[in-house]
Parts: structure tokens; C-alpha cells; sequence
């Protein structure tokens, strides 16, 4: 059914109407406000949309809205996680980014998948944000972040951090 709710949007989306999918998708939500896949979608359109037209054409705090309703409707669905928590990081909402990342990580851990591609890059993005808010990367407060940060990113090369530590202080 969400497919068929989705179709106009993404045909748009193909075309390159962004704002015009972002639009349609907020039509649909106004009687389908029960359905995940809308929620999800209009948040990465209306990001997209965002980062074409280089302002806030959509306020960040109901991109957000819609993520987290997302994932309130689909408690399962490991991608809106994620989604949500890069989007927070791209606002610099680090602590909320982290936060949902360990969550998503705890559920590949759960399914016993290893370190993906997701959290190997967002290791990457949060130190990047930790360096705009503190380039010395000193302040006691971004320490947990860099280390969850650091954690991941030598997960995502296939060491746990204790053969990491061992490999680099072998000669």
C-alpha cells in the first residue's frame, strides 16, 4: 500500500522535482499520517531539498518531526535509525547523533552483524563535527563522542579497538 502512496513523489523525485515531491508527500501524510515509509521519505526529500537549494526551505526541527515519527511507527527498521541519526549529525546535534547510532550499532550487534558502512562514516562525520566545535578536540564533553567515534571506525576495518591498540604499538 505505501508503495502505491509513494508512486507520484518518486516519479517527481526521478524527474527532479524535488519540491515537488516534498509537496506531494505532505499532501499524503495529511490522511495517511499512520504510514512510516511517508514519514521517512518526506524527511530525506525535504533534506534533499534543503541541501539543493542551500537553505532551510524546510525547518530542520520538522525534518526531524518526521524522522522520529518514522521511527515511532516502524520501531523496527534499522534504516530510519540510522537516516535520523545522520541527519542529526548533519545539524550538529551531536549528542542526539550518537546516541541513535549506538542504538542502530546495538542492533546490528543484536543481529550479529558486524561494524557497517554506516557507522564507519558517521565515525568519520563526528569527528568532523567534534573539530568544528573544538578543534583541539580537549573539551571533556566530545571524549565519549571521540571515543565511540574511534571505536567504530576500527570496527569498520574489521579490528576490535583491543587488536587495534595492539597492532599499532607493535613495532
Amino acid at each position: 500500500m505505501s508503495e502505491e502512496l509513494m508512486k507520484d513523489a518518486i516519479e517527481m523525485f526521478r524527474n527532479g522535482d524535488i519540491k515537488g515531491a516534498v509537496a506531494e508527500l505532505e499532501g499524503k501524510l495529511k490522511s495517511n499520517g499512520d504510514v512510516a515509509q511517508l514519514h521517512h521519505s518526506y524527511a530525506e526529500f525535504a533534506n534533499m531539498l534543503n541541501m539543493e537549494e542551500q537553505d532551510d526551505v524546510i525547518p530542520g526541527g520538522k525534518i526531524m518531526m518526521h524522522y522520529k515519527k518514522a521511527m515511532e511507527l516502524d520501531e523496527e527498521n534499522d534504516e530510519y535509525i540510522a537516516d535520523f541519526a545522520s541527519f542529526a549529525l548533519e545539524c550538529r546535534r551531536i549528542p542526539v547523533a550518537v546516541k541513535e547510532f549506538q542504538r542502530y550499532a546495538k542492533r546490528l550487534e543484536l543481529a550479529d552483524i558486524p561494524i557497517d558502512d554506516i557507522l564507519y562514516m558517521a565515525a568519520r562525520n563526528i569527528v568532523d563535527s567534534i573539530e568544528v566545535m573544538d578543534p583541539e578536540k580537549k573539551n571533556p564533553m566530545v571524549q565519549p563522542w571521540l571515543k565511540q567515534a574511534l571505536i567504530w571506525a576500527v570496527g569498520g576495518l574489521g579490528y576490535s579497538a583491543e587488536d587495534a591498540i595492539n597492532v599499532m604499538s607493535n613495532d
